[in-house]
């Protein structure tokens, strides 16, 4: 049977095939040689050996960085964190995403380099008059302002005599006055050198006064009543040009404030209240003086205390006023002023501004001034009541009483860009002297690098 031969002879065939392939398929999986094993181990090595040294570098730039940081002090507080290219700006990156957008050290900064500076955060809204940190050197900040302030008190005065059971006999004089001030300023500061600024303000403002004169006669069992008519009166013109320098004595570092010490100077370049029209029977005023009319010197010393993310702040200052004479200004009909000294002033205020984001800051304060009271002298005309004409004068000087002005401040401050900022603050009057209210709106835009 010739197909069982052929069955015979094919199947040792078929085995010396299979055991061929089983043959192949073991030196296949055979283990790797040693010297690819050899050359793994060098290529993990080398790979061990770059990530130290990324870390050294790492960390040796972090120390170089805080170094720099508390080198700076008080001044690093004050600045916002300048973004860095590429960085994200929200959230936490991994470290793939961190490999991909930070580029290599020696790339982007060497090594021991300090960063750059930083753009300082939103100055303190409410140092509107002290002023904050030093203008920058090089740098030139242009400030348009508006202001208003309103003022309004009533004032009965009682000369005579009080009679038991409370009756009064006498003379009751009842002012009440009224005053609106609208001042539209333009300013300027240069940053001469690192520390020292020259400044330069000049107003306009637009003024209306009302007053009233009720003077009530009371005696007798009778009243007779007389009040002049509401006196209105109004102006416009520049105002007084104020001009200064400060300085930065301290840069605040180990944790001492920043002192800034200033030198102010007003010129009397507005109107003067001493020669503007009155009327001649009461002596009001029938038009507003836009200036005090007399030179000012005031110097200050202003503190500034990082404490991130706030800055505490107090400021003193002392002013003087120079007298001037005049040629027997008329008053009213039986009154001439030949001498005015105005008070000197005493100032100061104290508080806190808070940083809510690098764009954001608020600020809260008070501020107190005693102004001592103004020395007038000159002459009363003495008349004839017959003829009318001046017989002759009696000299006379008198002083008013002192002032004291306190003010409770608030101020909010929102920076728009790198080189503007919005600063808008709010000034109440705590004591019966101060104006009612006072707000002003500043625009600082600074040139420069």
């Amino acid at each position: 049977m010739w197909f069982i031969n052929m069955y015979r002879l094919l199947i040792p065939a078929l085995l010396a095939g299979s055991a061929a392939g089983a043959q192949t398929v073991s030196s296949s999986l055979a283990a790797p040689s040693l010297v690819e094993i050899q050359a793994l181990e060098a290529q993990v090595d080398r790979q061990e050996a770059d990530l130290a040294s990324t870390k050294a570098r790492l960390h040796a730039l972090e120390d170089q960085v805080l170094g720099t940081q508390r080198a700076r002090g008080a001044e690093a507080q004050l600045d916002p964190p300048k973004p860095i290219p590429g960085a994200p700006t929200q959230g936490t990156a991994s470290p793939q995403q961190t490999a991909q957008t930070a580029p290599a050290p020696d790339q982007s900064q060497p090594v021991g380099q300090a960063p750059a500076p930083r753009e300082r955060q939103a100055e303190v809204a409410v140092l509107s008059e002290q002023g904050g940190i030093i203008t920058r050197r090089g740098r030139f900040t242009v400030e348009p302002a508006l202001e208003y302030a309103r003022s309004d008190r009533n004032t009965v005065i009682f000369r005579g005599i009080e009679v038991p059971t409370s009756v009064l006999v006498g003379v009751f004089d009842i002012n009440e006055t009224r005053s609106d001030i609208v001042t539209a300023s333009i300013a300027a500061r240069y940053g001469l050198s690192s520390r020292l600024e020259l400044n330069v303000r000049a107003p306009f403002v637009y003024r209306a006064d009302s007053s009233v004169l009720a003077p009530v006669t009371t005696g007798g069992g009778g009243t007779n009543a007389v009040t002049t008519p509401n006196v209105a009166a109004r102006g416009h013109d520049i105002g007084d040009i104020e001009f200064g320098a400060r300085y930065q004595i301290t840069s605040g570092t180990r944790g001492f404030p920043i002192l800034i010490g200033g030198l102010q100077v007003v010129s009397p370049t507005g109107t003067n209240p001493f020669t503007t029209p009155r009327d001649p029977g009461t002596g009001v005023a029938l038009a507003s003086a836009t200036g005090g009319g007399f030179w000012g010197v005031t110097p200050t010393i202003t503190a500034l205390l990082p404490s991130d993310p706030a800055v505490l702040f107090g400021s003193l200052g002392y002013t003087h006023n120079f007298g001037r004479g005049f040629d027997g200004v008329q008053l009213a009909n039986d009154v001439l002023v030949d001498y005015v000294k105005p008070g000197d002033a005493v100032q100061g205020s104290a508080g806190i501004g808070i940083s809510l984001n690098p764009r954001v800051a608020v600020s809260f304060g008070y501020a107190q001034s005693w102004s001592f009271g103004t020395r007038t002298q000159g002459r009363i005309l003495q008349t004839s009541f017959s003829t009318g004409a001046v017989t002759g004068s009696t000299p006379y000087n008198q002083t008013t009483r002192d002032l004291q002005i306190g003010r409770f401040l608030f101020g909010v401050s929102y920076r728009t860009a790198a080189a503007t900022t919005i600063n808008w603050n709010v000034e109440v009057g705590a004591t019966r002297d101060a104006a009612d209210v006072r707000t002003t709106l500043r625009l600082p835009i600074t040139f420069g690098n």
